[in-house]
């Protein structure tokens, strides 16, 4: 298991699980990032945002969101 913030573009991972508060979890779960999701990592740059494909849809992350997300 890692942070989704330390993936390389182009990689594909499943979602593990998010370790955050009760908040932001939910507000997660309802973009769909829930446990045993897939998604494509499309841009992964630094500290900027964090830019994925999820369901055939683009989400985008800052840095410090994406770091909280534990892939597998």
């Amino acid at each position: 298991m890692m942070p989704l913030s330390m993936i390389c573009a182009g990689e594909v991972v499943h979602v593990v699980g998010v370790r955050a508060g009760w908040g932001l979890q939910r507000r997660l779960a309802d973009m769909g990032l829930t446990p045993g999701v897939e998604v494509r990592v499309i841009n992964s740059q630094g500290r900027g945002p964090v830019v994925l494909d999820l369901r055939g849809s683009r989400l985008c992350l800052g840095h410090g969101v994406a770091h909280k997300i534990m892939v597998k």
